[in-house]
């Protein structure tokens, strides 16, 4: 699907890391951030659609694929700063923002914290972590949040996953989509290359132990709504998301302006396993939208 866009990779030192992000298009700005266990490569079916509108900005999240993988600085705060520090460097003012998973949290720190920065956001298939903290319980984790608590545990994942990332992430790929063998091998490929990096595996788990200073962040200002827009969309058949919460109840409590759109026959990977509902869906939140 990129080969339609002509995409550009390029680096810069920002907020004391290297950051690595891809660039297409022309026109008022869209950001768009991944979640785990992905990287950029993940909006490569969206990237050409909306480049014939926009000017796309897609990041590696720090610790994420060709961007820095530093010991510290995974608290939702510093990593939306992150993303401040790109669009300085860009000279990008205001932004249209589209984040899924992790880079949901992300952009939901980024619409309270530089609330002049952003014009509209997409949450897609997520549920913001204060959420998830309040509601954490055994239930919840059999239905797929285990993971939240693996990945906290200190050194133990990197050891166990050292040398087999291509089956740790295959499970994931798997299990999180309607279709189990939605991603080709070769797709696959590209993302266990990416986790195979040094300090990869590393700067995955320390996003997710960032959690309890990201859950004291989010308390500070949780009768703070977000004042902009927002479109949040779930895979109707991902158990963590669609089939534990109600993501348009969940959402409301967070911002003032919300519009939810269940996607089905989909999992949690929703932009990779229904383009076509999420691009559609995309150009109708983002129409207006002049930067």
């Amino acid at each position: 699907m990129t080969e339609r866009a002509e995409i550009t990779h390029q680096t810069a030192r920002l907020n004391g890391i290297r950051q690595h992000w891809v660039r297409a298009g022309d026109g008022p700005p869209v950001y768009l951030l991944h979640g785990f266990p992905e990287t950029w490569y993940g909006w490569r079916k969206q990237i050409p659609v909306l480049a014939e509108r926009y000017t796309v900005i897609a990041p590696d999240l720090r610790g994420y694929g060709d961007t820095d993988k530093p010991a510290s600085g995974y608290d939702k705060r510093t990593m939306a700063r992150d993303l401040l520090a790109l669009m300085d460097h860009l000279g990008h003012e205001r932004i249209a923002l589209v984040g899924h998973d992790r880079g949901a949290r992300v952009g939901t720190r980024f619409a309270k914290d530089h609330r002049d920065r952003i014009d509209r956001f997409v949450a897609m298939d997520n549920i913001p972590t204060r959420v998830i903290a309040e509601t954490y319980d055994v239930d919840l984790a059999r239905q797929g949040y285990w993971f939240f608590t693996f990945l906290g545990v200190p050194d133990l994942p990197e050891a166990l996953i050292a040398g087999r990332e291509e089956t740790w992430l295959t499970h994931f790929y798997r299990s999180w989509s309607y279709d189990p063998g939605m991603l080709t091998p070769e797709e696959i490929a590209v993302y266990v290359r990416a986790y195979q990096q040094p300090g990869a595996v590393r700067g995955s788990c320390m996003d997710y132990r960032a959690a309890a200073e990201d859950v004291a962040q989010d308390q500070e200002d949780a009768d703070r709504l977000i004042d902009c827009p927002v479109l949040t969309m779930w895979g109707e058949d991902f158990s963590a998301v669609g089939q534990a919460y109600d993501v348009l109840d969940v959402w409301k409590g967070v911002a003032r302006d919300v519009r939810g759109v269940p996607i089905p026959q989909c999992g949690h990977l929703c932009q990779e396993e229904r383009p076509d509902v999420v691009n559609a869906e995309l150009l109708d939140f983002l129409a207006g939208w002049e930067g």
